[in-house]
């Protein structure tokens, strides 16, 4: 199905509008970033970029698009149509690998092509991104707290809509989680799926005991029994205990039992001690029922015994923070083969946007590992510069040690030129593991889901002067 038209209404009039003026080719520069961390974290996951490349490989207007634009926007002349039927993405995008740890006002994505159609792919690249960045961003932070727990996604009759439930599921395996429920999303991403039965089953026996049985049966080497459906402590537990029992006698075990309600700590707790006491010491615990990392976390500080936890509303939707706030600005324009920085003026100062292409650094201590900051650097002065230490300011302290004490490694690469892919994308296994091993880079104070501790990002000397030169420039006019 064609999802040119999965974009907002003006970017089409602003296409025409530069069609008929015959601005269309004049070729600009957009990054895409956002401004704040979200959920009061210390950092982002990138996530969402094989859903954009996807959407911009295969980027055309169909006869049905085109019929739908000549009734919906009347105003359009017929060339201008005949100008949509030939439409490809042509641009070139340098982009962050997913699954790498990212931070307020760093350019995720950086796209330089025809102003024509850098504005078809604004709303398309912030829904994917944004969304799929704000969700392994929360599984991130539900990772952290239970670092070494079985964690399931179980989000999907809950997301909004199927794309949400599926990308989100691969947002979520991205991010460290260990399965999920949805078997879409395990078919088309190989993640490893998880499930159990729901309370509908019990009821649909005579007896939770017969409930249990039938489905040991069915699967005498991977039950998990939901044990709430009645009486969690009188009548779950006591029942899977004794088709547990059962089940050894027949050879296999017991995998677990699941608890979906009522007070999941003393439950937890009182359940252990029973299946201890009757000998299923391997039978695992455990816990959904409207989880998410503040839960967790407290459920743990409370002693509960969980091994495992299903993570459904709250993570799938990030009940908490329902977007990302991710912005696409344009930050160059290209005059006879030079880019020329672009700014955008506001009252409000976190919106006032950094001009120029922009590229960034990751600065990593070579005696701990681990990163010391980012730096925000000109991609024109880059281009320039045989060795790119000399972007530092000189009397900045990376500049004075990183011959020898400092990597600086380049975050944004190279993705697509002229429309066509450059690199092979990396499977999602391999983004997981990269993922896994750029949090590593970072200390346990900037990580932690409660008042982490800042990881510092700087912009050059060279951006910083051009910066606060074209804001005094743009006032300096506007008030003459």
């Amino acid at each position: 199905m064609s999802i040119s038209l999965h974009t907002d209404k003006y970017q089409l009039t602003m296409m025409y509008a530069h069609w008929k003026n015959g601005t269309h080719t004049h070729r600009r520069s957009f990054e895409l970033f956002f401004r704040s961390l979200p959920f009061g974290n210390g950092y982002a996951v990138f996530a969402g970029l094989e859903r954009a490349v996807e959407y911009l490989e295969h980027l055309q207007f169909t006869e049905e698009d085109i019929d739908y634009l000549q009734i919906n926007c009347p105003d359009f002349e017929a060339d201008f149509f005949d100008y949509l039927r030939q439409f490809r993405f042509q641009a070139d995008v340098d982009a962050l690998t997913e699954g790498a740890i990212v931070f307020a006002e760093e350019p995720l994505l950086r796209l330089d092509g025809t102003i024509f159609e850098l504005h078809l792919v604004e709303t398309a690249l912030l829904n994917f991104i944004g969304y799929q960045t704000l969700v392994a961003t929360k599984a991130a932070r539900i990772r952290h707290i239970a670092p070494h727990d079985t964690l399931m996604e179980f989000g999907s009759r809950r997301a909004q809509e199927q794309d949400a439930a599926l990308w989100g599921a691969r947002a979520t395996y991205l991010a460290g989680f260990d399965a999920t429920s949805n078997l879409l999303a395990g078919q088309r991403f190989d993640i490893p799926t998880s499930g159990t039965h729901a309370h509908a089953w019990v009821q649909d026996f005579p007896s939770e005991l017969e409930a249990f049985r039938a489905y040991a049966f069915a699967f005498p080497n991977s039950s998990v029994l939901l044990v709430d459906t009645y009486d969690t402590l009188r009548s779950g537990v006591p029942h899977a205990i004794q088709v547990g029992l059962e089940l050894r006698e027949k050879g296999h075990e017991l995998v677990g039992i699941r608890l979906d309600s009522g007070d999941l700590a003393y439950l937890s707790k009182q359940a252990r001690s029973m299946l201890d006491e009757a000998g299923l010491t391997s039978t695992k615990i455990i816990a959904s029922s409207d989880l998410d990392e503040e839960t967790i976390l407290n459920l743990k500080q409370q002693g509960a015994k969980i091994d495992g936890w299903g993570v459904g509303t709250k993570l799938i939707t990030a009940y908490d923070q329902p977007a990302l706030g991710a912005v696409y600005k344009m930050v160059a324009k290209e005059n006879d083969g030079t880019w020329e920085p672009t700014i955008k003026i506001s009252s409000n100062p976190a919106k006032i946007s950094t001009p120029g292409r922009k590229t960034i650094f990751r600065i990593i201590d070579r005696e701990t590992g681990k990163a010391k900051g980012d730096w925000i650097a000109s991609y024109e002065q880059l281009l320039k510069e045989e060795e790119p230490l000399t972007l530092f300011h000189p009397d900045h302290p990376y500049k004075q040690k990183i011959v020898t004490n400092y990597l600086a490694i380049p975050l944004l690469q190279p993705l697509l030129r002229q429309g066509k892919l450059v690199t092979s994308l990396p499977t999602l296994a391999e983004s997981r593991k990269y993922h896994q091993e750029q949090i590593q880079l970072f200390w346990d104070e900037q990580l932690r889901i409660l008042n982490p501790e800042e990881y510092h990002v700087d912009l050059s000397k060279q951006l910083w002067e051009q910066k606060q030169a074209m804001i005094e420039s743009i006032y300096t006019e506007v008030h003459r």
